[in-house]
């Protein structure tokens, strides 16, 4: 007889914090060149991405137009004026000591990204969108730990959410559909291999039909979508019997060790206080300038899921055929640029396409 569900009478409650690299030339507060992935260790780097004495930053203006090209695109409130903060803490991989990023004036707050279709979809509210850079790659070996510093600054945004994820399915979801996002607008290759998309869960546990939230453990650093979804189906189980057995929750920081399916404890969660933000002394206050916003939302296409809505009610097409169609915004161009050729015909060429079309690209191992 199998074992009844540990989890069962409780309520899994999710929010995700989302790290991308935008896709900029440069890296956000130097010169240096953006290209880290694949380049000789240690290759792209200065005095002020090494965090040198008496290297200045300057903010690269490429990486706001994106950020705010993103956060318009999710709704976002996009404030004329911010600031970015020291948030201290040590790590091998961050020499300074610290790292510039925002946390008490946000470029972007109070956005949503769409899941699902149609009648089913919902809303996953976002509570704020901001800069920061990113830190060095340590590389473990059997005797030793390496420290490659060419990702040391590149430019990222944080995304993050409010707790309204409730499944695991739900939450790859909306990393999946947030990727197809960045990929439609070209702010970021989401390439998660690459670390262009990495991903830190916030989960917890609580009775069904309870309020209050129960006590929040991350899980940090993953990139994959798959690694996404099983570290949230392990961390309910593993709390749901910890709260069965009558023991409590610790508040902490955990890993996820993707050959052995299972998360480990990595230190106690640090709380605002503990990074003892202040302003940045070396940069002035982030004043948008006149006509960037509206530059920016210039950029901002029809999205993936306003374009799949039409080829549905407008066209005709199945639910199953637009999502196809849309799931990369050069196959939705496509197959929009065929019309014309056909537009008796929308529900026919999006049969072709999905079909015999896609079958003969993926045999040829081509987009």
């Amino acid at each position: 007889m199998a074992r009844d569900n540990p989890a069962d009478g409780y309520e899994l409650v999710i929010g995700l914090e989302t790290h991308v690299q935008l896709a900029t030339a440069s890296k956000m507060f130097c010169a240096c060149a953006a290209g880290a992935a694949g380049a000789e260790p240690n290759s792209l780097c200065c005095p002020t991405c090494l965090g040198l004495p008496g290297a200045l930053p300057a903010t690269n203006a490429q990486a706001v137009a994106l950020a705010v090209r993103l956060g318009l695109a999710l709704g976002c409130e996009v404030h004329e004026a911010t600031r970015f903060e020291r948030k201290n803490y040590f790590y091998p991989d961050l020499p300074k000591g610290y790292q510039i990023s925002q946390y008490r004036r946000p470029l972007c707050t109070d956005g949503a990204l769409p899941l699902g279709t149609g009648g089913e979809r919902r809303l996953v509210r976002i509570e704020r969108l901001h800069l920061e850079e990113d830190t060095g790659k340590l590389e473990h070996g059997a005797h030793a730990s390496l420290i490659d510093y060419n990702r040391s600054g590149l430019p990222l945004v944080e995304i993050v959410t409010r707790p309204d994820l409730r499944t695991p399915d739900e939450a790859a979801l909306y990393v999946e559909t947030l990727r197809q996002l960045l990929r439609w607008l070209g702010v970021s290759s989401g390439r998660m291999a690459d670390g262009a998309l990495r991903v830190d869960v916030n989960c917890s546990l609580r009775p069904a039909g309870q309020e209050a939230l129960g006590t929040k453990v991350e899980v940090k650093n993953l990139n994959t979508i798959t690694a996404v979804r099983d570290s949230l189906v392990y961390e309910q189980v593993r709390q749901a019997r910890l709260l069965a057995a009558g023991q409590t929750i610790k508040h902490e920081t955990r890993g996820w060790l993707e050959d052995q399916g299972r998360t480990v404890g990595q230190r106690s969660k640090e709380l605002a206080a503990d990074y003892r933000y202040f302003p940045e002394p070396d940069l002035p206050p982030l004043v948008l300038p006149e006509g960037l916003r509206s530059a920016a939302a210039a950029l901002v296409p029809e999205l993936p899921w306003q374009r799949r809505d039409r080829f549905e009610i407008q066209l005709g097409l199945r639910a199953d055929e637009a999502r196809l169609l849309t799931r990369n915004r050069t196959t939705a161009d496509y197959f929009e640029l065929a019309l014309q050729a056909l537009p008796e015909a929308p529900r026919a060429l999006a049969a072709w396409m999905v079909g015999p079309l896609f079958a003969l690209l993926n045999s040829a191992g081509m987009e």
